[in-house]
């Protein structure tokens, strides 16, 4: 591993089959310490422009292959990262601050399926075709990769998220220039690692590490980068269609979520509150499909709040490697400020903290007594009015609120500008169905939570995105449709 003089990790950008060092560099934090533990580098115009380079020479080489020379390599890279998933797994949690559990049990794994997933849903794809025998035609359509794309990934779930975005671009016959997030890269890096002997041609799979304000803006603003997928904030989503607007870019944009969970008087309350409190509290609640509102049937509203907030205590909060512990620490220290000043408004509107921030400690060694740690918070007693239920706070609190009629408690889950996600809880089939088509989120889960099919549409409604990714979906951002009629 490349180290600094003082042990830091220091990584380098991936161009062209190459590490490529960097003239400077950000520091990045092992969250649960407060410590600087890596080294970023903090690339710019430069270094995207050579990574952009580097696609583009290998873009006609790397379309020309069949689908099934193409999933070989992603295939190859699968079985790699497989073969490495502890150290994969250690790697995103010290990066990250969640628990090597949930990295070993969901990110690592997920990551792996990304890339099998896609190489396999290529192969499956057909295309149209219609006859015109009264005007002696025939029309069909061909799908084309579009050339170099630019992917741009999040800091909850780093390899996960950019394995999502890298797997259909590459599968598809495009080039790519990645950028994870600067504040969790170190997997991103790793996986470059494993580049060549997996097959990548070099050019196929650029990586370039830095800011959004830098990396991400030079990359988005290229001219030669006809097409982007984000995910990420709102306000960075609207910055990169600005930017793209003037090439007419394709976009891509999977963004935040303020996710309810309504719960009718009918539902299984124990499978309820088992799995809203993991929807509520998991990888820190740092994941844009977690629970942050839950609406409650004002009948069955005291026995609810009472078991819940009874579950989320158990919910244990603490040192990332200790398999007993569900959540580790918030990525910074910046964030963990802005979900710490959600709790401290909603306490000056009059709401209550049941458990959690300000209510239990974290008990913690001396070694991460200045880590970024919060215990999962649950609230009550606030409007639907209030910043805390409208704006994404990304932290491991949830609201919990009394509905008294069907219509009320769709209309209180629409009430935000998000449109991700939402669960319902009932018995009652037609209920679910009902209500289901009526919420405003690109996905309705009822009776469970973050069951996914890779095939079916991914994205959100309203200001929580733009396009869909999935099997089908992917396969069709990343290649261009052409018709072509013959007359016989």
């Amino acid at each position: 591993m490349s180290k600094t003089q003082r042990s830091h990790l220091l990584l380098e950008n991936y161009i062209g089959g190459k590490f490529v060092p960097c003239v400077s560099h950000i520091d990045s934090y092992d969250p649960s310490t407060g410590e600087v533990y890596c080294k970023v580098p903090d690339s710019g115009q430069d270094e995207v422009e050579a990574a952009v380079a580097a696609a583009k020479e290998a873009f006609p080489g790397w379309s020309a292959r069949s689908p099934e020379q193409r999933a070989q390599v992603l295939n190859k890279l699968a079985d790699l990262m497989e073969a490495n998933m502890e150290e994969f797994a250690k790697a995103e949690s010290r990066d990250q601050g969640k628990t090597v559990t949930f990295a070993r049990t969901v990110d690592i794994p997920r990551s792996v399926y990304n890339l099998r997933f896609f190489a396999s849903s290529v192969l499956h794809h057909t295309t149209d075709c219609s006859q015109m025998d009264h005007m002696g035609c025939v029309n069909y359509t061909v799908r084309s990769p579009v050339g170099v794309a630019g992917l741009i990934s999040p800091w909850n779930l780093p390899l996960y998220l950019l394995t999502w975005k890298i797997a259909p671009a590459v599968v598809t016959g495009n080039t790519v220039v990645a950028k994870p997030s600067e504040m969790t890269s170190v997997t991103a890096w790793m996986m470059c690692k494993l580049m060549q002997e997996a097959g990548v041609p070099p050019g196929v799979i650029n990586v370039v590490f830095g800011t959004g304000p830098k990396a991400g803006d030079a990359l988005v603003g290229h001219p030669d980068v006809p097409l982007v997928s984000f995910t990420g904030s709102t306000a960075t989503a609207q910055r990169i269609t600005e930017r793209s607007a003037p090439y007419c870019k394709k976009l891509s944009l999977e963004l935040g979520g303020k996710n309810p969970a309504l719960v009718f008087a009918d539902a299984d309350m124990d499978q309820c509150i088992a799995t809203t409190v993991r929807s509520s509290f998991s990888n820190q609640g740092e994941i844009c499909l977690c629970t942050s509102r839950i609406y409650v049937e004002r009948s069955i509203y005291p026995e609810f709040l009472e078991r819940f907030v009874a579950e989320a205590r158990k919910w244990r909060t603490g040192v990332p490697s200790d398999p007993s512990n569900n959540n580790g620490a918030l990525i910074s220290k910046e964030h963990l400020e802005k979900v710490r000043s959600f709790v401290a408004l909603a306490r000056s509107e009059g709401g209550t903290v049941h458990c959690g921030e300000g209510v239990d400690q974290v008990e913690l060694p001396q070694r991460n007594a200045s880590g970024y740690f919060m215990p999962a918070t649950v609230i009550s007693g606030l409007p639907n009015s209030s910043r805390v239920m409208q704006e994404e706070i990304f932290g491991p609190v949830t609201c919990v609120s009394p509905f008294d009629t069907e219509d009320e408690a769709v209309s209180k889950g629409n009430d935000v500008r998000y449109g991700l996600a939402a669960t319902v809880w009932s018995r009652d089939v037609g209920k679910v169905h009902r209500v289901a088509r009526r919420l405003q989120a690109g996905l309705v889960w009822t009776n469970c939570w973050l069951v996914r099919d890779l095939n079916l549409p991914f994205g959100g409604m309203k200001n929580s995105g733009v396009g869909r990714e999935g099997g089908r979906d992917s396969y069709h951002f990343f290649t261009e449709v052409k018709t072509i009629t013959i007359k016989h």
